[in-house]
């Protein structure tokens, strides 16, 4: 089974090959064994999944379960609501917390009968870029145990190329699927704002975050977005009227019309990283596309103009950690005062605290028209930019991160090189669009190098189709480090 992507899988469940239990157990196992090596899960929910497993099981044989994923064994990023399994946002200040609601997404998932198998490592509620804040320890790529996973949903990514789960949820707010995807050498989505609920998604920033899938092909993620999306009435912000529907895909790209933005390539990207995505182009090229190279506006604002709203909300979203209704209580407090210090002082991190500092001040009296306000007019302007592009592009193709997973620690005593290391991803967050990450080659080190297609807004069909088409004339999707079964 550890040789099957998660559409096989099913469709091997279904036939009977093999029991849900069986599978469930199997990849439970493979967890158990392996997850020293990478720190990728922070809960295994074993009694729980394996009692669902029976469910499905006896739906299968009644013919009653007929999503493509049926019977597959899924694990999903701490910052996702799973009632009676602790969701802590990889946070001393959560630990122990164990939701008595599903988020929409879980709730979607148990429709399409799929298996809850356990919570993934993060960065410490989705903030940094690494996979190293969370409170439980960083997780390690499996491609080089001493190289970061990326983040913050590195424990998604790295758990999916181990082979510990067949597939994952993550999410996204500046580049926290593609990020760990390009790093790890896997396949993931950032879908369009408001295709997928939020309800039960732990807030970072509530304009930017996203859920989406993380796979071992663009087929699988396909699928599990197709069951993700919709509308959520509890949500106000998810405004897709349906589910996505992607069926089958094109064989060239005969007419497609992609920008290539030149600027991108032009300094600050490792030279490997470069040639490796501009090959992808002469891929799709060859397969039919049209590339058109243009100038990336806006690319000296990006940055700061992510930093400035993603930290105002965060500061707004984990004032609700105050001591008092849940979570973390200083046992030193001795006054209401201290109780609201020293339980936010222990229980966050120093990444967490120094963004609910930067969120504080920017939102604060007599700084707010001088950096939020402007921050929220140049993202007007990022997203008319974009609307410019897409009425001249089909899609916009460009590298994930300027260099491949860097070595645990070397980044973490500097937060604005680790910062500049979204350039590339944090503009179609700010402009709510959606986009893909794919491996396409390696470094000289043997590490994975990954690229993304990115779209309009709700043009996720015409990016599955693009990402179908190369991954049927590539293999980089297929490449797994030494030693793993999958």
């Amino acid at each position: 089974m550890f040789g099957l992507s998660a559409l096989d899988l099913s469709a091997n469940i279904k036939t009977k090959e093999l029991g849900v239990a069986e599978t469930v157990s199997a990849y439970i196992d493979i967890i158990v064994e392996n997850d020293n090596g990478y720190n990728t899960f922070l809960s295994v929910a074993k009694e729980k999944a394996l009692a669902r497993a029976k469910e499905i099981q006896s739906r299968i044989d009644a013919g009653k379960a007929t999503s493509p994923l049926a019977g597959v064994p899924i694990a999903v990023k701490d910052n996702i609501s799973t009632k009676g399994i602790e969701t802590t946002c990889a946070s001393k200040m959560l630990e122990g917390y164990s939701p008595v609601f599903n988020a929409a997404v879980i709730e979607k998932l148990e429709e399409a009968d799929m298996i809850v198998v356990g919570k993934l490592n993060m960065d410490e509620y989705a903030m940094g870029g690494s996979s190293e804040t969370g409170a439980y320890g960083a997780v390690y790529n499996p491609w080089d145990t001493e190289r970061v996973a990326g983040g913050s949903s590195g424990g998604s990514a790295a758990a999916v190329t181990a082979g510990e789960i067949p597939i994952a949820l993550g999410s996204d707010t500046g580049g926290s699927i593609r990020q760990p995807c390009s790093f790890c050498g896997v396949t993931g989505i950032k879908p369009t704002y408001g295709s997928v609920s939020r309800y039960g998604l732990l807030a970072y920033a509530s304009s930017l975050d996203q859920i989406g899938p993380i796979g071992q092909n663009i087929e699988d993620c396909a699928a599990l977005l197709s069951i993700i999306s919709g509308p959520d009435t509890r949500d106000s912000t998810c405004v897709i009227k349906k589910p996505f529907e992607f069926g089958e895909g094109k064989s060239n790209l005969e007419g497609v019309k992609i920008g290539l933005p030149r600027n991108y390539f032009a300094g600050g990207i490792d030279d490997e990283v470069k040639n490796s995505v501009l090959t992808v182009s002469k891929e799709l090229q060859a397969a039919g596309a049209i590339i058109e190279e243009f100038e990336m506006p806006f690319m000296d604002y990006v940055i700061p103009t992510y930093y400035i709203i993603a930290c105002a909300e965060a500061s707004s979203n984990l004032s609700r950690y105050d001591g008092l209704k849940y979570g973390y209580r200083s046992s030193a407090a001795q006054s209401l005062s201290e109780v609201y210090r020293l339980s936010r002082s222990e229980g966050f991190g120093l990444e967490v605290k120094r963004r609910i500092m930067l969120g504080s001040f920017v939102l604060s009296s007599g700084y707010y028209d001088a950096y939020y306000k402007k921050a929220l007019q140049v993202r007007s302007l990022i997203k008319d930019a974009y609307t410019k592009l897409f009425a001249k592009y089909d899609m916009i193709l460009s590298p994930v991160a300027p260099t491949t997973a860097y070595k645990i620690g070397e980044n973490s005593g500097d937060p604005i090189k680790m910062y500049m290391g979204d350039i590339y991803t944090v503009s179609i967050n700010l402009a709510g669009l959606p986009s893909a990450a794919l491996p396409c080659g390696f470094d000289s080190a043997g590490l994975p190098i990954g690229f993304q297609l990115i779209g309009d807004a709700f043009s996720e069909k015409k990016i599955i189709d693009t990402a179908r088409v190369y991954q049927s004339r590539t293999d980089y999707h297929l490449k797994k480090p030494e030693g793993i079964k999958v």
